[in-house]
């Protein structure tokens, strides 16, 4: 499978759309070589501004701009677009429903090397609390250009979260649909719910069990507010258990917003991985999958052990 960094199809997404419609304006803290708004920068230099190590002040601007009629794309890491600038993001952007789209990167263990403290491991749980804020987590490259013109035609604040390294290309997705879960394999007895980076390995956790005679159906949660509530609900009729897996703190993120829909409308035992109330650690991210279980054995194991 072809690997791509999903944030050099955001930094291209965002040329696109901007050649397009010249409400778009772009913003960064600093890190647009990171996070690729450089690709929007160099093809609109009047339409991109860099407010330097200031996120809140940035999230502010955002806002001011987004009620003078911009569409404003705002990007920096995870940890910094959401907990550094959270009062800004909820007091000046969601609670006026401001066209803003904050697109973070460096999100989850994956971003390695860094450390704990660059570690967004509970972004999800800050934004998913906040009304009026979507979230999306696409899964690879294709998806993350699914997902920034998504956040662009859906009025209102959106988050789109991205990781750090290249990741693998997933092949024969249906079509992309805001808030609609996609059912990637169709199987029995367990269903796997992941999103952002779990889907490949829950994918290669799916030919594992394979081989020992377990055909789970895989679930590509991308869209995690709203949720699908209707696939949620279909999944669990169908399956004995479900089996939530997320680069995320197990606390409201994916798993919490699959339970909380189904303790509600139809209760059945949900599985989890993900972080356990812990904080990261520097390594690569090979090295931190597998010292958080967050790899496709892992999570045949579990799957096993569930069931």
């Amino acid at each position: 499978m072809e690997k791509l960094y999903a944030r050099d199809v955001y930094g291209k997404t965002l040329v696109e759309l901007g050649k397009k419609d010249n409400k778009i304006v772009v913003l960064d803290a600093d890190l647009s070589g990171s996070t690729r708004t450089s690709f929007f920068k160099k093809e609109f230099p009047d339409r991109f501004f860099n407010f330097g190590v200031a996120e809140q002040g940035m999230m502010a601007a955002a806002a001011g701009l987004a009620s003078s009629n911009k569409i404003v794309f705002a990007s920096t890491f995870a940890m910094f677009a959401t907990a550094r600038a959270l009062d800004q993001v909820r007091n000046s952007i969601c609670y006026n429903n401001l066209n803003v789209k904050i697109v973070a990167t460096h999100s989850g263990i994956t971003v390695g090397e860094d450390g704990g403290t660059h570690q967004a491991l509970e972004d999800v749980n800050f934004f998913r609390a906040i009304p009026n804020m979507k979230i999306i987590v696409p899964c690879d490259g294709p998806e993350t250009r699914s997902a920034v013109i998504a956040a662009y035609q859906n009025y209102g604040p959106c988050y789109v979260r991205l990781g750090r390294s290249k990741v693998p290309t997933i092949e024969n997705k249906n079509e992309f649909i805001f808030g609609k879960g996609r059912i990637l394999v169709d199987g029995q007895d367990i269903a796997i719910i992941s999103c952002g980076t779990m889907v490949t390995e829950s994918l290669g956790a799916l030919e594992i069990l394979k081989e020992k005679g377990i055909y789970p159906t895989v679930v590509n949660m991308h869209t995690i507010k709203p949720i699908d509530e209707d696939l949620l609900i279909k999944i669990a009729k169908k399956h004995k258990k479900i089996l939530v897996c997320e680069e995320h703190q197990v606390i409201g993120g994916l798993f919490s917003a699959v339970s909380e829909v189904l303790i509600r409308k139809y209760p059945i035992i949900v599985e989890r991985i993900g972080i356990e109330d812990k904080f990261g650690q520097s390594g690569t991210p090979r090295e931190l999958m597998e010292y958080y279980g967050f790899t496709a054995s892992f999570i045949a194991k579990k799957a096993q052990e569930c069931l």
